[in-house]
């Protein structure tokens, strides 16, 4: 048995059959060419699955696809501008060296991206609560978190808000 689900996808509407059971990592991945999106643990404890529903983390690798209908998805392909330049979080990530294999990163994006939506001016302590979830094997946790203070320094820059240094 299929349904049809109606989702909106970095603001690219998407209809589809899919099987109940079909996770919504599969669905990214397999059915929109979206493979940004990486299976890690398949358990939901790595994050690097990690999207946006309706403006608020998931794991996609513990959702079904059917649950996102009706729903806006954001994946690490909605972080870029349409001309294919960085967001601000993509090149702090870059410079600050928050990545090495790069297996985790868009978990990572997504949490951050998460976070500075809530918070423009995170504390170091706030920045690792929020990627505590998120488990990275090559980098070590300093260099994402300057990632994410950098980003967070643009992205106030960028909108002409003052940002404390964390």
């Amino acid at each position: 048995m299929q349904l049809v689900i109606r989702v909106t996808v970095n603001g690219t509407p998407h209809e589809a059959l899919v099987e109940p059971r079909r996770l919504l990592a599969d669905f990214l991945r397999e059915d929109l060419g979206l493979t940004g999106t990486h299976l890690g643990c398949e358990h939901g404890v790595c994050g690097a699955c990690t999207v946006l529903l309706d403006g608020e983390s998931v794991r996609s690798c513990l959702l079904f696809a059917i649950q996102a209908n009706g729903r806006s998805v954001m994946t690490v392909e909605g972080l870029a501008a349409a001309d294919g330049s960085l967001h601000p979080i993509q090149t702090a990530f870059w410079e600050e060296h928050g990545l090495q294999c790069g297996f985790c990163t868009p978990g990572f994006l997504m949490t951050t991206y998460e976070l500075l939506q809530a918070n423009g001016a995170p504390t170091e302590h706030e920045i690792r609560a929020a990627i505590s979830g998120n488990l990275c094997r090559c980098t070590g946790y300093q260099n994402i978190v300057r990632a994410v203070q950098s980003a967070a320094q643009r992205m106030g820059a960028a909108v002409g808000t003052p940002v404390a240094s964390a």
